[in-house]
């Protein structure tokens, strides 16, 4: 079967998923920037270059680039087209949306019973530094959207943490603070595919943050009841079939749900576990085409 991958072309993972794909399905390469749409008889019409998007048998979104407001509304709502048009994508609109906002996915998060980080999300200098107080003087700022920690930052100084607040607010910069949770210095990703899950053990020596693209060494993870149960709750309040959960085990002994990545990366894992990721996820895809009554042919 065809599946249109939405990457940059350089993406590891297109080049992983092009790899477990050959002589199974086509894989076709697809930029966000070369999106384009045509409306009329007999209806709407995707395309990126000399790609139909409406033409494979599924999408598969391994990217999200920053873009203007206009720019990243348009490319889900083709997305979110494309899915109405009953086209498999992974991960629909509304889970890739909900995922990146940080805010929202915390709520979603909380709404669904899992322990999350006390969390208060503000726009002005004083509503920070109450928060800050009222978090304990030892907080973790993120931006609303942002991946693989960047522009993360613990605080516990007032002071530094005013010039922060005052640095950020005349951006535009909508101020998410969380409560810093004492760990043993490692985290969990779990990543969920439909009903499999692979866990890794993330720690980093050197850094607070747990991410493999800091630093982190990954170690096999043996998947505990607790664990996957939280992780299967994180991705299904996501709504995405494909997911990356992370989850840190608290020293007061509560497992928090950190967040979940709808775009999630399987490089660390699949070398750590010696499993072709790549090859379930195309599994996956051909398993749900087929349940849906399609071709993989």
């Amino acid at each position: 079967m065809q599946i249109a991958v939405i990457a940059s072309s350089d993406s590891w993972y297109l080049h992983d998923l092009r790899r477990a794909a050959a002589g199974r399905h086509e894989i076709a390469a697809v930029a966000f920037r070369d999106l384009s749409a045509s409306l009329g008889d007999p209806g709407p019409v995707i395309t990126a270059g000399e790609v139909d998007l409406g033409s494979a048998a599924a999408v598969v979104v391994r990217t999200m680039p920053p873009g203007s407001l206009e720019q990243v509304v348009f490319r889900m709502d083709l997305l979110a087209q494309l899915e109405a048009a009953g086209m498999l994508v992974i991960n629909p609109a509304r889970s890739i949306e909900a995922a990146v906002d940080k805010y929202l996915a915390s709520a979603k998060l909380a709404a669904a019973g899992l322990c999350v980080p006390e969390t208060i999300v503000c726009q002005t200098v004083d509503a920070a530094l109450a928060a800050f107080q009222r978090l304990g003087g030892d907080v973790v700022v993120k931006p609303l959207f942002g991946a693989e920690g960047r522009g993360i930052t613990r605080l516990n100084d007032e002071a530094l943490a005013e010039r922060a607040f005052r640095l950020l607010v005349p951006l535009g910069a909508v101020l998410y603070l969380q409560r810093y949770v004492p760990h043993h210095g490692y985290d969990l990703r779990v990543l969920v595919l439909g009903e499999q899950m692979w866990g890794i053990r993330r720690r980093n020596a050197l850094d607070w943050r747990t991410n493999v693209s800091r630093g982190a060494t990954a170690e096999p993870l043996e998947l505990e009841s607790a664990v996957t149960e939280a992780a299967r709750l994180a991705a299904e309040a996501i709504g995405a079939p494909l997911a990356g959960v992370d989850l840190l085990p608290g020293i007061d002994g509560r497992l928090y749900a950190i967040e979940v990545n709808a775009v999630p990366g399987w490089q660390a894992l699949s070398r750590t576990l010696k499993v072709d990721v790549a090859r379930h996820v195309l599994d996956f895809l051909a398993a749900r085409v087929r349940a849906a009554g399609k071709s993989t042919s």
